[in-house]
């Protein structure tokens, strides 16, 4: 699990490699990725906008931006949550993502919360610790 927290909104992410709709045979990696939004600040946000940067283990690197996560602005209330998985597709058998959340409060400010860089690694790539 990896976490970030930025004006006490917590972010959590949970990667998990998909087996079976992977084909290393083919360089087709797949992971999906269970998010966790918890807003512990005392004002209510709207997620607005996401944001992620794709690196896969040749350096190689893609953008995604684009309204919501998977099709929804969720509002948070103070002490609220929010869930959602979604997935992302290699050439490698691993690599790293990372991002940010546009959030917007009551009061129109707009500000960027953090997502945690996290690992996207497949038992067919061999670990190396540095």
């Amino acid at each position: 699990m990896y976490s970030a927290i930025t004006r006490e909104i917590r972010v959590t992410v949970e990667p998990i490699y998909l087996e079976d709709q992977s084909s290393p045979s083919e360089d087709h990696y797949v992971w999906a990725y269970q998010v966790k939004i918890e807003n512990s600040g005392a004002e209510t946000v709207q997620l607005l906008n996401r944001y992620w940067r794709i690196t896969d283990a040749m350096g190689r690197s893609q953008e995604v931006r684009g309204e919501g996560v998977v099709g929804e602005q969720p509002t948070l209330a103070p002490g609220q949550s929010y869930e959602y998985t979604s997935g992302t597709p290699l050439g490698t058998p691993s690599g790293i993502m990372m991002g940010s959340y546009e959030m917007e409060t009551p009061a129109g400010e707009r500000f960027e919360v953090e997502i945690p860089a996290f690992s996207l690694d497949s038992p067919h790539q061999a670990r190396h610790i540095n």
